[in-house]
Parts: C-alpha cells; sequence; structure tokens
C-alpha cells in the first residue's frame, strides 16, 4: 500500500497529562516557572533572577527568630472606626474581610525574640493587610515595643513591609502614629540603643517617612520600592521622566538614603554580626 494511501487507520486520543496545580509559581522578575519546593528552599527567592518575593509577617519571624523564642505581645488590639468611614465599602467590613483573609487583626506582629541567641524586641508590618499601612492599631503596637525595648535595654529591629502609608480610613488619628512612633525611637536613641531598619517590597508613604526611615543602620532586600511617593505619580506631576531603577534600593545605595543592600539568604546573619558590632 502507498505511503499516503487510503488505507484504514485507527485515531488514537492520548490523555493530555495533567499537572497538578500548586507545584509552579511563575516569577514576577523573569516570568520563567519556578517549582513551589525549590521557591521555599531558597527563602523565596527566584533562583533564576534572584527576584524577592513578598514574605508575610509570620514568615519574616521564622526567617530571622530563632526556633521557639518569639514572644508575641499585644495581640488583642483591633482597629475601631473613628470616622464612621463610609465608602464603596465601609472601614469595618474592610477590616473584617482583611481579617477574614490573613488571620490577623491588623498589618503588625510584634514581640520579643533571639535572633542568634541575642534578645531583640522586633516589630514585621504585613503588606496583606490593607496594603501593610499604618493606623491607631499599628502605631500603637509598633510604639509598645520599641519602648519596651527601651526599658529592657534591648536592640529594636523592624522590618518594613507598607505599601499603603497612613491609613486613610482613620484620617488624622493614622497621621499621628508617624510622630508617635518617631518620638519613640528619639527616646530609644537617646538612651543609647540600636535600630536597625530592614525595608522590603514596598516601603513607601507615611510609613518611610517616619519609623522605617530612621535607622541607626538602613538595609534594604535588593530591588525594594523605597519612597513616599510612587513614581508614576511624581513623574505627572513633574512631567519628566524620571531616572532607570529609581526609588529602587540600588538606586537610594548609590544616593545614601541606605547602608546596605542584603539579600534574603544573608539576612539574618547579617544582622546578627551588626548586633555583635554595636554591642
Amino acid at each position: 500500500m502507498p505511503l499516503f494511501g487510503r488505507g484504514k487507520y485507527t485515531v488514537v486520543k492520548l490523555k493530555k497529562k495533567e499537572i497538578p496545580e500548586g507545584l509552579w509559581t511563575k516569577c514576577e522578575g523573569c516570568f520563567q516557572p519556578i517549582y513551589n519546593k525549590s521557591l521555599e528552599e531558597n527563602f523565596k527567592v527566584c533562583p533564576k533572577c534572584n527576584y524577592h518575593f513578598t514574605l508575610n509577617a509570620k514568615e519574616r519571624i521564622k526567617l530571622l527568630i530563632d526556633v521557639d523564642t518569639f514572644q508575641e505581645f499585644d495581640v488583642g488590639i483591633r482597629p475601631c472606626d473613628p470616622l464612621n468611614f463610609q465608602g464603596p465599602k465601609t472601614y469595618k467590613e474592610k477590616l473584617k474581610q482583611e481579617e477574614e483573609a490573613t488571620g490577623l487583626l491588623d498589618a503588625v506582629i510584634t514581640g520579643l525574640g533571639n535572633l542568634d541567641s541575642r534578645k531583640i524586641s522586633m516589630a514585621v508590618t504585613d503588606s496583606r493587610f490593607i496594603m501593610g499601612s499604618m493606623g491607631s492599631v499599628v502605631g500603637e503596637k509598633i510604639t509598645r515595643s520599641i519602648e519596651r525595648a527601651t526599658e529592657n535595654k534591648f536592640p529594636v529591629i523592624i522590618v518594613s513591609g507598607s505599601g499603603g502609608g497612613a491609613r486613610m480610613y482613620e484620617g488624622v488619628f493614622s497621621l499621628m502614629q508617624m510622630a508617635k512612633t518617631s518620638a519613640a525611637l528619639a527616646r530609644h536613641r537617646d538612651a543609647g540603643l540600636l535600630f536597625i531598619s530592614v525595608l522590603t517590597n514596598p516601603t513607601m508613604a507615611g510609613v518611610m517617612a517616619s519609623f522605617a526611615g530612621l535607622g541607626d543602620v538602613m538595609i534594604a532586600e535588593p530591588k525594594a520600592l523605597i519612597g513616599f511617593t510612587g513614581p508614576r505619580v511624581i513623574e505627572q506631576t513633574i512631567r519628566q521622566k524620571l531616572p532607570e531603577g529609581f526609588q529602587r534600593s540600588e538606586f537610594l545605595l548609590e544616593h545614601g538614603l541606605i547602608d546596605m543592600i542584603v539579600h534574603r539568604k544573608n539576612l539574618k546573619n547579617t544582622l546578627g554580626q551588626l548586633l555583635d558590632y554595636f554591642s
């Protein structure tokens, strides 16, 4: 029979091999797929392009604090609704939604723990909760964390990841937290004690303009967006094209706003060395 004749043939349908969901993550930096197990083992950093994925507050604490040494404080403090804020969604509705989605009561976790056997006071903001914005509860918990450290003569480490700045739902009550946290850090510094500020992607607006920008040592993760107003808004305001990499960690290191850029896998070790040095 000719090769391309009209002989009988059988169509065999092959089942498409299905790949189970939840095994791969698309990198936001290089857009390549990453096996989730490899991503977790690499501290949620892309092994191909070094893109640092966002960590939540509990993951940050697990990364930096010695096992079974973290003692969380001010656990039950909840935000209220001082302005009875109304909109497409009320503030009360927004808080309930965020609480259910994250398991947090607000955008920060604070407490005491050991970092390489050194006692520290730590606060970590969580960008999942209303973009890590600072309302009255976030400001109060961070202030208490600083004051606790001052009283006990501990260093303070705050890991910031806030794209929301001051929380608009609380108006001036939110803006007051900028002054309150800054004043607590001033008293901490007057006592001769250390504050290390760790800036992650993103750290913006009222958070950066208050406690996050006041570190005795300023550390940032690679390519983190850090500033007050976002670059798109600045360009629209001044009607000029901004420099390449504007407001990224590397740009800010070059211009003296931060002291160092540290890869996530080296962060705990670097913090431990700084604590030794300044002690």
